[in-house]
């Protein structure tokens, strides 16, 4: 049996690759606007650091990490999320030593043991950004808003954002109360996940697909914010309204991991059926502590690659493919063959995207090449061009042709394609 790539994995190839890096390049066009700068952590972590950071009682680190002992003896894990391993070289390099506030972002891939569906995989890519140091709400509204923007820009249509806050711990403290008393006469009639949550983290019941019944009814954080939360969720609404960026409260979100404070918020696209979730984020004032650092508050989101690419699809949005090719070289001899390879390397040192033949076809599946790379120019040189130290050029969209000479050719290709 021939071997294949693991399940939950894909190859992006040739073709596909093009609209991954159109996205990526304008994630990062938008987080320069933005003043966000790039960081790239490993890609494994020592364990501990998820569980402290994402939550032991998450669906994530209970259920879905790729955990293994390396040689040291030691538990390491791929990372299932961002965030973790950002905060962690925040502490680690001291970038909370810095004047301004830190404003990072990243893309990568994130590795998550679930059952593969449409726009989930197991190894997945994400595009994050973290701010620390600032507890502004008019930062939480530049978080969503860079995420909005950048869905906006990449051609997506009715994006919305739903909002909620999950207050602080002396806010959930109560709620938790609240929310046990509800839940405490089906406890026995949740699935067997929620149960473990009921005494760990009541919270995440609403969090769950298969209770939802059982949830109809049931209190909501915001009837239990104290004043300084209810101050910061509602100057967020103020910012997000002042900036045209149409939310929705939904009182239910508390997203899928313990860390989050204050804001809370998910983007919402149709095109991907019942999974229409394609981002989110929130505030995270405790993280940094938790992790080993002096506390800093911070607040970020993630924004799952793959279910941009499938909803760009679903709604018939045309991504831009590569560039053209800008000159196809045809050599037809053996010395002008030589003298083609010389004049290819001439027109990349130039700037100029170019390619020649490599298998000794005709000049016919040549131009035929030169077609299906949607080259604007092809030029062919044979020992006659060569001997008068000319080449001749044709462009391919008038099918006018010109000779150039050997030694300006490079120079009046570069031209030439720049008009």
């Amino acid at each position: 049996m021939s071997i294949q790539k693991p399940k939950g994995t894909q190859d992006l190839l040739p073709g596909e690759i093009e609209k991954w890096q159109y996205i990526e390049n304008k994630a990062r066009e938008l987080c320069a606007r933005f003043n966000y700068r790039e960081i790239r952590t490993p890609i494994f972590e020592n364990t501990e650091l998820f569980q402290r950071g994402v939550g032991e009682t998450t669906d994530i680190v209970e259920k879905e990490m790729y955990t293994f002992t390396d040689k040291g003896d030691r538990s390491m894990s791929l990372r299932p999320e961002g965030t973790a391993g950002v905060v962690r070289a925040y502490v680690e390099n001291k970038l909370y030593g810095e004047p301004d506030v830190s404003k990072l972002y990243y893309i990568g891939p994130m590795f998550r043991y679930e059952q593969p569906q449409a726009g989930r995989y197991r190894q997945f890519h994400q595009f994050g950004i973290e701010a620390f140091g600032a507890v502004d709400p008019s930062i939480d509204a530049e978080v969503i808003a860079l995420g909005y923007t950048f869905y906006k820009e990449l051609g997506l249509k009715e994006v919305t954002v739903e909002i909620n806050s999950v207050g602080n711990p002396s806010c959930r403290a109560v709620y938790r109360e609240k929310i046990q008393q509800f839940f405490a006469p089906v406890k026995d009639k949740l699935c067997k996940d929620c149960q473990s949550r009921y005494d760990r983290n009541p919270m995440r019941i609403l969090d769950c697909k298969i209770d939802q019944k059982y949830g109809e009814g049931a209190p909501t954080i915001l009837e239990y914010l104290d004043e300084e939360c209810t101050v910061h969720f509602e100057a967020v609404q103020e910012h997000l309204k002042a900036m045209d960026i149409p939310i929705r409260i939904n009182p239910r979100l508390v997203r899928g991991l313990d860390y989050y404070t204050h804001t809370a918020f998910e983007y919402k696209a149709a095109g991907i059926g019942a999974i229409d979730t394609i981002g989110g984020g929130g505030r995270y004032n405790g993280l940094v502590g938790q992790i080993g650092g002096n506390d800093q508050p911070g607040v970020g989101l993630g924004l799952g690659m793959e279910r941009i690419l499938l909803v760009l699809q679903a709604q018939g949005v045309e991504i831009p493919t590569a560039p053209p090719l800008d000159v196809y070289l045809i050599g037809l001899g053996a010395a002008a063959e030589k003298e083609v390879a010389k004049l290819l390397q001439q027109l990349r040192a130039a700037g100029l995207k170019a390619e020649k033949d490599y298998l000794g076809r005709k000049i016919k599946a040549q131009m035929k090449s030169a077609n299906r790379y949607h080259a604007k120019a092809v030029a062919i040189l044979g020992d006659d061009e060569l001997a008068r130290g000319e080449i001749t050029v044709k462009t391919m969209a008038t099918g006018e042709q010109q000779t150039v000479s050997l030694e300006q050719f490079a120079a009046a290709m570069q031209e030439r394609i720049s008009h």
